[in-house]
């Protein structure tokens, strides 16, 4: 019987288990820069299922959370007029994980530092199951789209662009 690997907890999968949210757990070799085309390759899963997790801020430097599409890009311009605001545009690094808590590459929406409002691609949620950061580099948990409403109270938005 092969030994199943041991995958520490993170702030994201305790806020899952106290949730008692069903998730799947998948660990993958990250690579810096390698993005969601790298986390589906490993997996074997469409990049369209991957979900990117982006902390952005509002014009008055308000910090927000964007969950997009893998193989897609976020159209500040779209996102603005979606959850109205004048202008939205991603968080510096340093910034971003201040917020999140969470390193740059490994950040989740799930027990972040920070309440920060959730916005979600619309399309995100007509897929069966997504795999979305687990709160750690080269770590996605898979879920049902419905946990992020349910858990997040992420507001759908139409702001994808395709990559």
């Amino acid at each position: 019987m092969a030994k199943k690997e041991h995958i520490s907890e993170t702030q994201a999968t305790q806020m899952l288990r106290k949730h008692q949210v069903v998730f799947s757990e998948h660990p993958y070799a990250y690579e810096e820069h390698g993005g969601t085309g790298v986390s589906a390759r490993e997996l074997g899963v469409p990049e369209h299922a991957v979900v990117k997790t982006l902390v952005m801020q509002d014009e008055g430097a308000r910090p927000l959370i964007v969950l997009m599409h893998g193989d897609c890009k976020v159209s500040t311009k779209n996102l603005a007029r979606a959850i109205p605001c004048k202008s939205v545009e991603p968080c510096k690094p340093e910034v971003a994980q201040r917020h999140s808590g969470y390193q740059i590459g490994g950040t989740s929406p799930f027990g972040t530092k920070r309440t920060m409002p959730v916005f979600v691609e619309a399309g995100i949620l007509q897929l069966d199951i997504i795999y979305i950061n687990g709160g750690r580099r080269g770590y996605l948990v898979g879920i049902v789209p419905q946990v992020l409403l349910d858990l997040l109270a992420a507001r759908p938005v139409h702001c994808a662009l395709q990559e």
